[in-house]
């Protein structure tokens, strides 16, 4: 798999789209902060981690209201053959801050509108609305 990011944001919105009440994911520290973040921010509930250390996985219960998935769309940005950097005042407002930006920056995986609070920049991970 060359883009385990990518894979993730295809399983939520696969997972949405079926209206699946949990989704597996293959374990990684950068997917599971991905996670973490989607949590805090309210499109998921719950983040379980499982497993021993070879097979350790990630299971996300999905929000729902009604029959619809909280997660209109996701979007991946920055791809393994195209990096996207972005500085601190460049982070971009995802829908007109109805939805989310995630960035991996030397503070860890953030929010767009943390990484503004906290004046930093990085890689422009994914769009979530």
């Amino acid at each position: 798999m060359s883009d385990p990011i990518a894979d993730l944001l295809t399983r939520i919105r696969n997972a949405g789209n079926a209206q699946l009440p949990t989704v597996e994911i293959p374990h990684s520290k950068m997917k599971e902060s991905i996670a973490h973040v989607l949590k805090r921010e309210g499109y998921i509930e719950a983040v379980a981690i499982e497993g021993v250390v070879a097979t350790k996985k990630i299971k996300l219960k999905l929000k729902y209201e009604g029959r619809k998935s909280v997660i209109d769309g996701l979007k991946r940005v920055s791809t393994p053959g195209l990096r996207r950097y972005v500085a601190s005042d460049e982070i971009p407002r995802v829908r007109n801050g109805m939805g989310t930006a995630i960035l991996s920056t030397p503070a860890g995986i953030l929010t767009g509108n943390e990484a503004r609070r906290q004046n930093v920049g990085g890689e422009l991970l994914c769009y979530v609305w």
